[in-house]
């Protein structure tokens, strides 16, 4: 039997207050569409049908998935007139699953229920009690029972005052016999206070033909709670944030404070690891056993090993989505506190990458060490290598990048300056303070800065007064 699922995103979001698309603001690091569209391809569909409408441009060109294709409602009249868009892309039978762009933490298992209980047969709606119900379509029962059969939904806006005593509320969610649908859809009116073409009317034609209409409920009220404005974004994304922390912390890992803790992409962790307050995970992020991250980390796009320890205030930054370069730290690494790994940066086991160093785009060795004050950029470091306070590799000149090589138990003195393209060989020594653009031999000592004066009897200037 064909699955199509049909994701409305079509809105302006004009409580948002900006001139992005709804649909396009970020929850947990990623677009709420992009949330819907990774539960649709979770399901198996046959079809992924997106309506846009508003930013429609900006909105295709925004997102991915398999399967998925692209229909335009222009103008919006309504979420009936929306779903009929998409008509011309529905297979002639098989079950629709009617989804929204705009309420992302809807999960595949909720999703599969509503497909199970329509069965290609009935008409399944998702439902939800809410304290308070307001701007939701009010779910009418025969006899006005909570059990009753359901017989129709009421929107908010044409709701008499009884009815919006109801707490049952649609959602904006169901799954649909395919073939019902597309004829429910061609019977749509607009005789309303709206004026518009209201997808929920299907529910009394279905009364009407005898289909049978159930509910099915979410696990969680996070999963069916929409984004209509900044507040309310912000009220998910805390929500989604405290469940991946109970999460992770049930699986063991300790959390400083779960309510300072931000999941941005998909965090995984090993056994025992502690993570302090106000530590944010963007893109893929993996843990091994043992690490322990300090207060106020940023770690995007990286694999820590075992026993890695990360000092507070350390910005790791694997690159985005185009650039998957990303960050390795070995086993038993110390990082931090102010320290930046940049793309490319990959570190063996037991490195020391200190505060305020930069590492871009190289690779050090098993035990290599830059503790303090340093850059390495487009440089490939040895084994055990000792790189100074205040040294940098001068990568870059003017228009091209060259590398750096630095053998294995070299030692570079401070405030040194390595002019690539250049090699220091095995257990060459570099004084401090030198300038270095010329190849050195493996146990060398290279020694590149101007001569020491000293003047007696010099008078340091006085101000005149």
């Amino acid at each position: 039997m064909a699955l199509d699922i049909v994701i409305m995103a079509a809105g302006k979001g004009t409580r948002m207050k900006s001139s992005l698309p709804k649909v396009l603001h970020k929850l947990a690091g990623r677009s709420l569409l992009q949330h819907v569209l990774h539960t649709a391809g979770e399901l198996g569909a046959d079809r992924i049908i997106t309506i846009t409408g508003h930013g429609a441009e900006h909105v295709e060109a925004a997102v991915q998935a398999p399967h998925l294709q692209f229909v335009r409602q222009m103008p919006q009249l309504g979420t009936g007139h929306a779903v009929q868009q998409a008509v011309p892309a529905l297979h002639a039978e098989g079950t629709t699953l009617i989804l929204n762009g705009d309420v992302p933490l809807i999960t595949a298992r909720t999703a599969r229920a509503l497909i199970e209980a329509c069965g290609g047969k009935k008409l399944a709606l998702l439902t939800i009690e809410l304290a308070d119900p307001t701007g939701y379509g009010r779910i009418v029962r025969q006899g006005g029972s909570d059990n009753g059969q359901v017989r129709a939904i009421v929107e908010h806006k044409d709701a008499s005052p009884e009815q919006r005593q109801i707490r049952e509320i649609y959602t904006g969610m169901m799954a649909v016999p395919t073939a019902a649908l597309k004829r429910w859809l061609g019977q749509l009116k607009n005789d309303n206070v709206q004026g518009e073409y209201y997808l929920t009317d299907i529910v009394a034609m279905a009364v009407a033909d005898g289909t049978p209409v159930v509910a099915a409920q979410p696990k969680s009220e996070a999963e069916v709670l929409g984004v209509n404005s900044p507040l309310q974004l912000a009220d998910l994304e805390r929500r989604h944030q405290k469940a991946l922390a109970e999460r992770f912390m049930e699986d063991g890992v300790r959390l400083a404070d779960p309510a300072r803790f931000d999941v941005r992409g998909e965090l995984h962790c090993g056994t025992d690891v502690e993570i302090d307050i106000n530590c944010i995970f963007e893109g893929q992020v993996r843990l091994g056993s043992g690490v322990r991250i300090g207060a106020s980390c940023v770690i995007r796009n990286a694999r820590i090993a075992d026993n890695v320890v990360i000092h507070p205030f350390t910005h790791i930054d694997g690159g985005g989505d185009e650039n998957q370069q990303g960050v390795t730290v070995g086993a038993g690494s110390l990082i931090g506190p102010f320290a930046r790994l940049r793309p490319g940066a990959e570190l063996a086991e037991e490195v020391h990458i200190g505060n305020f160093v930069e590492v871009k785009n190289s690779t050090l060795a098993r035990g290599a060490k830059a503790n303090h004050l340093a850059y390495l950029g487009d440089a490939t470091v040895g084994e055990r290598v000792n790189y100074g306070a205040g040294s940098i590799t001068a990568n870059y000149d003017g228009a091209n990048k060259h590398r750096t090589v630095i053998g294995n138990d070299v030692h570079v003195g401070s405030n040194s300056v390595l002019i690539a393209p250049v090699t220091l060989g095995d257990g060459a020594t570099i004084g401090g303070g030198s300038t270095i653009n010329k190849n050195v031999a493996a146990g060398d000592l290279a020694v590149a800065r101007g001569k020491q004066m000293a003047i007696s009897g010099w008078v340091r200037p006085v101000k005149k007064r």
